[in-house]
């Protein structure tokens, strides 16, 4: 795994002591940008009222494939941080090697990454087995590490606010280690692992539960899959006796519903949580996994 290195740049702000009867100077607010949802979620519970969240994703846009604009590319220069997960993205890897932000913060530093041939029932679709997965958020205990990894270069970046940035960031932890307790409690009794999804972007979420996901594309979901895939994942439907076809929200759910209608199996949003729209099964990372959880609990008849 290549890790980018955070380059710290810390903002000057006004230290001038205030003459007695006046008020000082706000410290100026953080301006961060980030490369897709879940970074999104973990800088805004960080930041709080202290900075500002931009996206270079937009909601509803498949992240996957994400083409910069000039403008984008641009105003990576003037954040104080950016915040992206090396390797899922390649306009935004290639827009920080060409612009160099004041703080490049590589979200997945640290974390052992799985790969395409890890958790999958047939080795994680049709990519090679050797191709890196960087749907990291799906594992809450995960999302605890990326916390730290943001919450610690984003202090070294400004100092003044890094008492601030500590206290969000031991709420956010709170909330992502109960949600991880939650799986772990919720998934422990199951009537089986097998869980078939439209791509395969749920192989650290089995690793982490002791799932096993079959995934009908690879891990790009816009690759369309064959008919020997399509084929492989119906007998492995039968064989496992799986209950729920999963599709998710923001790529087409035709393949799995076809699948579905074919076994006479019910279809269920399972949401690899790459953005929120409407249509998302709550308005954050949080809700969402929650909902995942529940559908994975009626799927897999856990007690």
């Amino acid at each position: 795994m290549l890790v980018a290195g955070v380059a710290a740049a810390v903002l000057s702000v006004t230290g001038c002591t205030a003459p007695t009867g006046t008020t000082t100077t706000p410290a100026a607010k953080m301006n961060v940008t980030v490369a897709a949802y879940p970074l999104q979620f973990l800088a805004e519970r960080i930041v709080g009222d202290v900075g500002t969240v931009s996206n270079l994703t937009p909601p509803g846009t498949e992240p996957h494939d994400l083409e910069l604009t000039a403008r984008q590319v641009a105003d990576l220069s003037a954040a104080d941080a950016v915040v992206y997960i090396e390797g899922f993205q390649a306009a935004v890897d290639e827009a920080i090697k060409t612009t160099s932000p004041k703080a490049a913060i590589n979200a997945a530093a640290g974390l052992s990454l799985l790969t395409a041939g890890q958790d999958g029932a047939d080795g994680g679709g049709e990519l090679p087995a050797s191709a890196i997965d960087p749907h990291i958020w799906l594992s809450p205990a995960n999302m605890v590490t990326m916390a730290q990894n943001i919450s610690g270069a984003l202090s070294a970046a400004r100092p003044d606010l890094a008492a601030t940035l500590s206290a969000n960031t031991s709420s956010l932890v709170a909330d992502l280690k109960a949600l991880d307790q939650s799986y772990r409690t919720g998934l422990a009794s199951c009537a089986r692992t097998q869980f078939i999804t439209s791509h395969a972007a749920f192989g650290y979420l089995a690793h982490e539960y002791g799932l096993t996901q079959i995934p009908i594309a690879g891990l790009d979901p816009t690759t369309e899959p064959t008919a020997a895939r399509i084929a492989a994942v119906q007998k492995l439907a039968k064989q496992y006796g799986v209950t729920t076809i999963f599709f998710e929200t923001l790529t087409s759910d035709a393949v799995a519903k076809s699948i579905a209608g074919d076994l006479h199996l019910q279809s269920a949003v399972l949401d690899p949580i790459e953005g929120i729209t409407e249509s998302s099964a709550g308005t954050n990372y949080v809700e969402v996994m929650q909902s995942n959880l529940a559908a994975l609990q009626k799927a897999n008849q856990c007690k």
